[in-house]
């Protein structure tokens, strides 16, 4: 039996819902294996084809959604009646509600697990991909990986209604490093500090609140091309943005943010959207 193997074949980017920390931003580096009988051309898969057919797979599917967990306990799905619409509410053991969120079906992945990890979320993944490939190749297996961070980093989670494509989605999000440049020098206290700050967070654009029909929650909401976005969240685990929350926008409001406290000083931010990716801001 033959194996074909590509690392760092793509990112996904999605956000979670946890009963403790909220809706959580993630990004999970995607490996890929096959194995399989050589075909007429001697080989299991081409090459081309795994970066082009199962990357679209993984990029069309649990990417940039939200990802909730089918048998938690206190988590109650709803599919519409059209069936393109997705209603989702979570209580606490004590009855409280505290989450709410309606969207287009498609923005949401459902494990079949009382929690989202890597080893729920992989079998639903695997299944969908061997599907897809040609009869010589007996089995894809993924290995999700979180990227090797040796500072500091964030789990943040937002939703770009004027965006075109999937980042549209009110709940999706990403781990992401951040560096922070003081006179030209690393400052790890203020890398630190907006880590903890951006800790588990919902970014939320000031336009996007809206009057809030449930008690205790904070209600963001917007129309865009894929439909109408809902979602109701804990407003500690919310930090409002008087922009929108693209990475140059957030990289520019730390800039900000940090040129306000010392004026004098030289600030440059590089603030990362998932996995080696982002944007640069500066005060001059």
């Amino acid at each position: 039996m033959n194996r074909l193997f590509v690392n760092n074949l793509t990112v996904i980017d999605f956000s979670y819902f946890h009963p403790q920390r909220g809706v959580v931003g993630e990004s999970w580096i995607v490996d890929v294996e096959l194995v399989g009988e050589l075909n007429d051309e001697g080989m299991v898969f081409d090459f081309g084809h795994v970066k082009k057919m199962l990357k679209a797979a993984l990029d069309s599917g649990m990417d940039h959604t939200l990802v909730v967990p089918e048998h938690l306990p206190g988590l109650t799905i709803e599919t519409l009646a059209d069936g393109n619409q997705i209603h989702i509410e979570y209580r606490r053991p004590d009855g409280e509600l505290a989450f709410v969120y309606q969207s287009p079906r498609e923005a949401v992945f459902i494990v079949d697990s009382d929690k989202v990890t890597i080893d729920s979320a992989r079998p639903l993944l695997e299944s969908h991909l061997n599907t897809l490939v040609p009869a010589n190749v007996r089995q894809v297996s993924l290995q999700l990986r979180t990227e090797e961070i040796a500072g500091d980093f964030y789990h943040y989670s937002h939703g770009l209604k004027k965006h075109q494509g999937d980042c549209q989605r009110i709940c999706h999000g990403h781990r992401s490093r951040i560096e922070i440049y003081r006179n030209h020098k690393r400052d790890i206290e203020s890398e630190q500090e907006w880590a903890k700050r951006f800790a588990d967070i919902y970014l939320v654009t000031a336009e996007d609140q809206m009057p809030s029909s449930h008690r205790h929650l904070q209600h963001i909401g917007y129309d865009a091309e894929q439909g109408r976005f809902d979602v109701w969240l804990n407003p500690d685990q919310c930090y409002l943005m008087a922009t929108d929350s693209t990475v140059e926008l957030i990289a520019s409001h730390i800039a900000n943010a940090l040129q306000q406290e010392a004026p004098e000083d030289h600030w440059r931010v590089k603030a990362f959207e998932g996995v080696q990716k982002g944007a640069i801001a500066s005060n001059h």
